[in-house]
């Protein structure tokens, strides 16, 4: 299997470099081929602008969209995002490994997304009718390929727990394992999250890198998220809202799980 790490923490002999040190070797180990995007050491830039097009006229106003869908159409991508995107072909399953800052992803690895993610890679393909509504939300580039986040957080467990303060960990997640993943169709593997890790020890480190592997190591056979499937017949097409019959009562995130 080819595994592509996306990898964003600032400083290499953090707790992060080391799980993905570990990571790195165990998937190697299993006959599996790795290959890493170290978002920092990288220096990626991580900001969308008119440099992300080979050839923009500079007296047009620049348009995000249409200047990423005539860049991608055309072979006038920047070199960094070209390359990013053929590692997103080239593999099998992706890891995004993040520490969550602000209930989220790092800003680097947000902006890793909004470049690779060019019109016409990972959004705005397929038909858009009455019957489709574009290949995305289960379709698209990236399906057939598996998708999951480590993710490392100070807080603890009870903290991201159903009436936890933080709010469910599955909720603060949601953008990013149905937007961000889903959406261009990857099927998203429960994530792999790590609590407390600000004292994190020995022992605590030998726990953690021995559930971590066991998470590794499943990687083809854990089931994915059910996520409902935008063209299977659940939504209404163009408003594409749940249609009655479906998960009656729920709303939310959770309507969109089945």
């Amino acid at each position: 299997m080819n595994v592509l790490i996306v990898y964003a923490h600032p400083e290499p002999r953090s707790l992060n470099g080391a799980l993905r040190d570990f990571a790195v070797q165990r998937l190697e180990a299993a006959g599996h081929h790795v290959q890493v995007s170290d978002l920092y050491a990288m220096q990626w830039k991580a900001t969308v602008d008119a440099h992300d097009s080979l050839v923009h006229d500079a007296d047009a106003p620049f348009n995000p969209s249409l200047d990423s869908k005539q860049a991608f159409e055309r072979g006038q991508q920047s070199p960094d995002i070209a390359r990013e995107q053929e590692k997103l072909r080239w593999a099998d399953t992706v890891i995004l490994q993040f520490p969550l800052w602000w209930f989220s992803m790092p800003a680097i690895m947000k902006g890793w997304i909004d470049r690779v993610y060019a019109y016409g890679f990972a959004y705005g393909v397929g038909e858009h009718s009455d019957a489709r509504w574009g290949l995305r939300y289960g379709e698209g580039s990236m399906a057939g390929k598996r998708a999951m986040l480590v993710v490392t957080t100070g807080g603890w467990d009870s903290h991201y727990s159903p009436r936890g303060i933080n709010g469910p960990i599955d909720d603060v997640l949601f953008p990013i394992q149905h937007g961000m993943l889903f959406y261009p169709g990857f099927d998203v593997l429960p994530p792999h999250v790590m609590y407390r890790t600000g004292r994190t020890d020995a022992a605590r480190f030998d726990q953690m890198t021995r559930q971590l592997g066991e998470r590794l190591d499943t990687l083809a056979t854990t089931p994915p998220i059910a996520f409902r499937r935008q063209n299977d017949g659940q939504y209404e097409i163009p408003a594409l809202t749940l249609k009655d019959a479906i998960a009656p009562g729920k709303t939310g995130f959770a309507a969109h799980v089945d």
